[in-house]
């Protein structure tokens, strides 16, 4: 009875095996968003499944927020500080945080919504995010033609969504984060507990590794699927929940409208940045 209730397991030729059902041949460049409970029992655990991404991508970043740094009030005094080794937040997952453990990884210098890039367009990825525009990694990943991988997770967790809310407008919050000694503000998003109101009108490739559904999207078709739908249903990615921030945004969008912004692409000599990587205000 006990060896019919044990997870099945998985090893790290199955995940190969799906990675190369998606279309990963090892030249794409990709974010990844993964469970890897939802897989079952993993031979090799997080270690394995990275090997595999790391294998099959030419550049891997991944979502490395740490919330824990997050401000409400521009006087806060007590405040977590960051650098680039600072824990990933537990519900993003182990597989950003053992990307950020890598030696050759580069991480951006939000206190609150870094991310995480290693392999051939990793600094360009970075260097994409200000303050103004914190998701600006997923402009740059836009232009690359990259892919977001959803393993085991679905659209709630897909942060490619957040920048298509970008463009189409949807108003952004304030919120504030140390940097530099100092307090600053920084634009905030709603949540994404209802992204999965844009399934309908996404295409992407999908196979079943274990236990896991893993999901493969172009982000440009994640980004302007995005942009099309909240043209005619501009609360449609707003959650329902009445004490979120999604409920200050709709407030905004019933008073304000969407007001589309301009996609600015990569970074002029993206491919030659150099600088402080966990400094830069933008």
């Amino acid at each position: 009875m006990l060896n019919m209730l044990r997870r099945p397991q998985v090893t790290a030729a199955m995940i190969a095996e799906g990675l190369a059902a998606l279309g990963l041949d090892g030249s794409q460049h990709a974010i990844v968003h993964a469970s890897l409970r939802s897989f079952g029992q993993v031979e090799g655990g997080t270690a394995a499944l990275l090997g595999e991404l790391r294998r099959h991508t030419a550049t891997l970043s991944a979502p490395a927020f740490t919330y824990a740094t997050l401000l409400r009030s521009p006087t806060s005094s007590v405040y977590a500080t960051f650098n680039r080794d600072t824990r990933v937040s537990r519900d993003i997952g182990r597989v950003p945080q053992l990307l950020v453990e890598q030696a050759d990884a580069l991480r951006s210098f939000h206190p609150a919504l870094s991310f995480v890039a290693l392999g051939e367009q990793a600094r360009a990825i970075v260097e994409a995010q200000s303050l103004t525009n914190p998701y600006g990694p997923i402009g740059a990943l836009y232009d690359l033609d990259a892919v977001s991988l959803l393993l085991g997770v679905d659209h709630s967790s897909n942060t490619s969504l957040h920048y298509g809310e970008y463009l189409a407008g949807v108003p952004l919050l304030t919120r504030y984060v140390p940097l530099g000694g100092n307090v600053v503000p920084s634009a905030f998003p709603n949540c994404s507990a209802d992204f999965e109101n844009i399934a309908p009108y996404v295409q992407g490739k999908q196979v079943t590794v274990g236990r896991a559904h893993l999901s493969a999207y172009r982000v440009r078709d994640l980004v302007d699927g995005v942009r099309t739908f909240l043209a005619t249903h501009p609360e449609g990615m707003l959650c329902t929940y009445p004490t979120c921030r999604c409920q200050e945004v709709r407030r905004l969008i019933r008073t304000e409208g969407l007001r589309p912004r301009v996609h600015s692409g990569l970074p002029v000599g993206a491919l030659g940045l150099t600088g402080d990587l966990t400094s830069r205000v933008g």
